[in-house]
């Protein structure tokens, strides 16, 4: 799962842009919906199934041939997980919020700058949380 989670980000962030994209530009009110809803749901169920492994398998073990075990990998970790945290709440925040407070379908209304500015802080969150991940797996996985 850790692998999978590493290249899942790299579509995960390109999708994201795209997004954003649409609605920004093209104002594709709804097809941004459709496309934050489904990156909503393939990251949670990533997420579920990455914490699975994790509470099963653990990943200490497997970093332990790694040069930076006992320095840099735990520091990247405890860089790494507030941003994972803060993601996974303001995505879901922002989430509930837009389909509570957009018509459907979605166009502009008094929640859109509010939601501007939550979703570009999650926006930016998730963009931390994939470079703090993958330096973390890098440090614990592929160096040596």
């Amino acid at each position: 799962m850790l692998d999978v989670v590493f290249l899942a980000m790299f579509a995960v962030l390109p999708v994201m842009a795209w997004s954003i994209y649409l609605v920004k530009f093209r104002r594709r009110y709804l097809l941004h919906k459709r496309i934050q809803l489904a990156l909503g749901l393939v990251l949670l169920v990533a997420v579920v199934l990455f914490e699975g492994d994790m509470r099963v398998h653990g990943w200490a073990e497997r970093a332990k041939p790694s040069p930076y075990h006992e320095t840099w990998v735990p520091c990247s970790l405890y860089i790494h997980l507030p941003f994972a945290v803060s993601t996974a709440i303001l995505w879901l925040v922002v989430t509930i919020r837009a389909v509570r407070r957009f018509p459907c379908p979605p166009e502009p209304n008094q929640h859109s700058r509010s939601h501007v500015v939550w979703a570009k802080l999650a926006a930016i969150d998730m963009l931390c949380t994939a470079l703090t991940g993958w330096v973390f797996y890098w440090l614990a996985f592929v160096a040596g």
